[in-house]
């Protein structure tokens, strides 16, 4: 049995690997998104029916995503002569047009560089990952799925919400947390800081858990 080569994999707080590759808009390059979020994502092929289902999600939802400054890019290892042919389908047949691009990945280079390509799933196609990229190129969030399941754009959409609420505001956000919801104050450092905590004004179960509004 050949040894398989190791997945690399980026890691979350750094830099997002660079690329610059052929899309259904022309060439695109991470540094073309700078200043804004991205959300770059991979799907096994095209003309499949949970990757179109996918396409569809993001598609209905694009302008959700604009409103928070981030783009979309999608990813396969097929041509973009197919990438193309199926984006006119989906729109043919689900009345649904793709505004974003999509990278054409023949030679895998970007699919290998994010970890994309898992050994046991494929030799070829990427499984269903997403990478959210905020607007200094920095690796944000990396969300895996099976070849099998569809991913919830909808839990996209909430964790960049999620994350640029974090950073604007210094907090931490609880599960299934949304826009409106309390969010949790970061713990204290010290034991002096703990001391202080519970009469701070906020909402605390304990010196460690504290939450408050945004508003």
């Amino acid at each position: 049995m050949e040894d398989q080569k190791p997945v690399v994999m980026p890691r979350l707080n750094e830099k997002a690997p660079d690329f610059k590759a052929k899309t259904t808009q022309g060439v695109k390059s991470l540094k073309d998104y700078e200043g804004n979020w991205l959300v770059l994502f991979s799907h096994p092929a095209d003309f499949t029916p949970v990757c179109t289902t996918e396409f569809i999600g993001f598609a209905k939802n694009a302008d959700k995503f604009k409103e928070l400054n981030t783009e979309l890019l999608g990813l396969s290892v097929d041509s973009t002569h197919s990438h193309l042919a199926w984006v006119r389908n989906i729109k043919e047949k689900f009345g649904v047009e793709i505004p974003f691009p999509i990278i054409e990945d023949l030679s895998m280079k970007v699919a290998n560089a994010y970890g994309m390509i898992q050994p046991g799933a494929s030799d070829t196609s990427t499984v269903r990952t997403t990478f959210i990229i905020d607007d200094k190129g920095i690796l944000r969030a990396m969300l895996y799925y099976p070849m099998t399941n569809g991913r919830s754009v909808k839990e996209v959409l909430r964790l960049v919400k999620s994350l640029q609420t974090s950073d604007e505001h210094n907090i931490a956000t609880p599960e299934g947390w949304e826009p409106g919801d309390k969010v949790i104050v970061p713990p204290p450092a010290t034991a002096e800081e703990a001391e202080k905590r519970m009469e701070e004004g906020y909402e605390c179960v304990d010196w460690y858990f504290c939450r408050k509004d945004l508003n």
